[in-house]
């Protein structure tokens, strides 16, 4: 969680010269390259029918990623890791039959509502919210596509759905930052948020679940966007006030009362996806 979102503050402040856009392209580039060489999913021929999974799942996560960045120009880091967060516990909430997870949607529904604009008041830029909103959908599909096409091979689905990430966000990064984007001091950056946003979590997510249950896991995972929020104040002097401290606390217990509650414990509902 700490290297996921220190490359997402490090990216950050990417923005100032390539956007966004750009950040995120460097990020998912780089990302593919290294994916490449980890997995190497050329290996073994890849079914015809599961290409199409496989481009799902790397759209969405293409998809994912650019929404998240571009709501970073305007939320700061906790707040949009939290609102990124309702989408997987939407589809942890959806497969359940039980009244308990009521609690937990109301929860999820509260701490949501804490952001919006209201009585004159705007805790969290608007746009910027529904983008962070839209990412959370992203990363819901993102679990659904990715289960089916990780079914056969995890390998695969990861090194080619990375690329097929990268070229997703590369127009829009190219477009808004042109040749300025292959400078080779943003090209170190890039490699260090790719390292940390994508290749570093991701071992160890693996290394963690072969040794941790998966609701030991959903559950620590949950604590991301305080996570998000307490790095978002040391790297780029982020301050949040008491009802978006609060909004961020709610959503966490959303997360974390799904898992726990949890009868049969699904390693996909809650972990962050390296991206």
């Amino acid at each position: 969680m700490v290297s996921v979102q220190g490359g997402a503050s490090l990216a950050k402040g990417l923005f100032p010269a390539v956007g966004a856009q750009g950040a995120v392209t460097l990020r998912l580039v780089f990302a593919a390259v290294m994916m490449l060489a980890l997995w190497r999913p050329w290996r073994v021929p890849v079914a015809r029918g599961r290409w199409a999974s496989i481009g799902a799942y790397g759209i969405v996560l293409g998809a994912m990623n650019l929404l998240f960045y571009l709501s970073l120009r305007t939320v700061p880091l906790g707040i949009a890791v939290a609102l990124e967060f309702t989408g997987p516990l939407a589809v942890a909430l959806l497969g359940s039959r039980r009244g308990l997870d009521v609690v937990w949607v109301v929860f999820a529904v509260v701490g949501v509502g804490l952001l919006l604009p209201l009585r004159g008041a705007a805790p969290v830029d608007p746009h910027g919210l529904l983008l962070a909103l839209g990412a959370g959908v992203c990363w819901a599909l993102y679990i659904v596509f990715g289960k089916k096409a990780g079914a056969e091979g995890s390998g695969q689905a990861v090194g080619y759905g990375t690329c097929i990430a990268a070229v997703v966000a590369a127009p829009f990064g190219v477009a808004h930052a042109g040749l300025h984007l292959f400078s080779p001091a943003l090209l170190g950056l890039g490699l260090g948020v790719a390292l940390l946003g994508s290749v570093i979590p991701y071992s160890l997510e693996m290394i963690a679940l072969s040794r941790l249950p998966a609701k030991t896991f959903g559950i620590l995972m949950s604590a991301e966007p305080a996570v998000g929020a307490v790095l978002g104040f040391i790297i780029l002097g982020e301050h949040l006030g008491a009802l978006q401290i609060a909004a961020i606390v709610t959503i966490i217990i959303a997360s974390a009362g799904a898992v726990i509650t949890q009868r049969r414990a699904d390693p996909a509902a809650l972990p962050r996806p390296a991206d």
